[in-house]
């Protein structure tokens, strides 16, 4: 209930409208959001861009970047940040040189199978 016993207003909206009945539906969604909503530094906002601490999911400012979770003092992972509904995980990469390794040696074994072809042929011409 809104100000006064009264309901609260959804403005022009009949009870058919999507809204209104589907209000029941999404009970799960609804109360995981709600949950989110009472992390620490929710209700003091956050800016246009920020980020949530993977321990105690609480509102972590984007910039600057902190080491340390202002809330739970968790420490943060400076490879893994995550937003509100999705974890970008970077991992630099160890080397391209392990994955090019096989197609090298390859490479490698066909330059010495055309060498040795070539020392024959010259061999054999002689």
């Amino acid at each position: 209930m809104s100000v006064e016993g009264r309901p609260p207003s959804y403005g022009n909206m009949s009870e058919q409208h999507w809204s209104r009945t589907r209000k029941e539906r999404n009970r799960e969604a609804l109360d995981y959001y709600l949950e989110r909503s009472r992390k620490p530094g929710v209700a003091e906002g956050g800016a246009e861009r920020n980020f949530y601490c993977m321990h105690c999911e609480g509102v972590i400012p984007f910039a600057p970047r902190t080491r340390f979770c202002p809330h739970c003092k968790g420490e943060l992972d400076e490879h893994v940040v995550r937003y509100f509904n999705w974890v970008e995980i970077n991992e630099p990469p160890e080397s391209d040189l392990k994955a090019l390794l096989p197609f090298l040696i390859g490479a490698l074994g066909l330059l010495a199978l055309g060498g040795l072809a070539f020392l024959a042929w010259s061999i054999w011409r002689s």
